[in-house]
């Protein structure tokens, strides 16, 4: 079946300014019209999205599939199906595989698997340097004429500032943006938590929040100076906000995300020496927390990305000081971001820019938009249907999220990719 229309949905296409009661039509992958009351041809799919949203395909730009290399903890296959659960429709995974995603070959694979076995459109952010080394840039004109969308050593930082400016001039020259894991690893010596009253009480050695914002400041000054896109990832601190919001007002190339986790818990979820509350960077304070809710409201933050990191039950059942970083965000991103929705912060609209359009444009996708003769990449959310977060019930492998047991609020009910509803429940 070739066609499909969505009717009674409403419909929120920011790029568009379409905020209102609308059906929407796809032929043949494409979107090719928007309205109220469209006609329904004989053999279209129909599809009821009364009292939902109807929305661009949700778009996750800093992700963590596992594979190659750590397929035990994902796949390419399974990652994809936990996306397209969670609502999202395309899909930006990071370089940290092993080996790591530094060349064409590892660039390809990653793409033909994904051809292969996602049901949602992969794109692969390749390595700034070799090996994640910090040392020697990777093989960036290589995997940018294979297809990376980005460059991030994420997870760990370029703590060598001339690096970092020749690999910033190398992706400039392609297109690329740089994605940021901000983190000096001098300030930031074994740090398994934030550094405040609650490591201490537990005993841990603390992250200081100065460890991320000294390295932003220094990509502020970077892209300042080269007039070249950086992206600070999974930003965790007011002094970040507060730096990326000085240098968009000053005209820097600079932009930001926000992880649901850092705007919905505090370092207090680590207590009990909780291993699925440990990421990096860490949770933080309430402070911290309001500043971020404060950026995403005013754009200082672009968007919100989940930082999917799936673990095996063996990587966090450790002790804390032991247990991986990371959490799986796919399959709680909608509600828990929703809930930004409900307490005010954000408008429906500001938040599928964050979720949708904002996303599509820092690394440059042709998606983010319901308009005429776009890619029919849709979702569409029930911001009402109540649920209590199951991780066994998970299309990712992994289970490792601290927020199992949760009553929350809003889910994506169908995820629509190239006109085919790959998701629905």
């Amino acid at each position: 079946m070739s066609e499909l229309l969505i009717i009674n949905g409403r419909v929120i296409d920011p790029r568009s300014g379409v905020d209102g009661i609308a059906d929407v039509r796809i032929e043949k992958g494409k979107i090719v019209a928007v309205g109220p009351n469209l006609t329904r041809s004989e053999g279209a799919r129909i599809y009821d999205a009364s009292e939902k949203w109807v929305v661009p395909g949700l778009i996750d730009i800093h992700t963590h599939l596992r594979d190659p290399g750590y397929e035990y903890k994902e796949t390419i296959e399974t990652g994809g199906k936990s996306a397209a659960a969670g609502g999202f429709t395309s899909i930006c995974c990071m370089a940290n595989t092993k080996p790591v995603n530094d060349n064409g070959e590892i660039t390809d694979y990653i793409i033909n698997t994904a051809k292969a076995t996602s049901p949602v459109n992969v794109y692969p952010i390749g390595a700034l340097t070799k090996g994640l080394g910090g040392e020697v840039l990777a093989n960036i004109g290589e995997m940018a004429e294979r297809g990376v969308v980005a460059l991030s050593d994420d997870g760990r930082c370029v703590q060598n500032g001339a690096v970092m400016r020749a690999a910033v001039e190398y992706a400039k020259m392609f297109g690329l943006v740089v994605m940021e894991h901000a983190e000096d690893g001098c300030l930031n010596s074994g740090g398994v938590m934030n550094e405040g009253l609650v490591a201490t009480e537990m005993g841990l050695v603390g992250f200081p929040r100065i460890a991320e914002d000294v390295i932003v400041a220094r990509d502020v000054a970077l892209a300042d100076y080269l007039d070249a896109n950086i992206h600070i990832a999974h930003v965790s601190t007011r002094g970040t906000v507060e730096l990326i919001r000085d240098a968009k007002k000053r005209g820097v190339k600079i932009t930001g995300e926000a992880a649901p986790h850092h705007f919905t818990l505090t370092d207090e979820a680590c207590r009990g020496y909780n291993t699925n509350a440990k990421m990096a960077p860490p949770l933080r304070e309430e402070d911290d927390v309001r500043a971020i809710k404060e950026g995403l409201a005013d754009g200082t933050l672009d968007c919100i990305a989940t930082d999917h990191a799936p673990h095996a039950v063996d990587d966090k059942e450790v002790e804390f000081d032991h247990a991986a970083f990371g959490i799986v965000g796919f399959e709680t991103a909608v509600p828990l971001s929703l809930a930004l929705v409900r307490e005010g912060v954000l408008t429906p609209t500001r938040l599928i820019e964050a979720m949708a359009a904002r996303p599509a444009e820092i690394v440059r996708l042709d998606r983010g938009t319901l308009a005429v003769g776009a890619v029919a990449d849709v979702t569409v959310i029930d911001p009402a249907v109540e649920w209590t977060v199951d991780p066994t019930r998970f299309a990712t492998k992994g289970r490792n999220t601290p927020f199992a047991g949760w009553q929350v609020q809003g889910r994506a009910v169908a995820t629509i990719v190239k006109g085919k509803i790959v998701y629905e429940c």
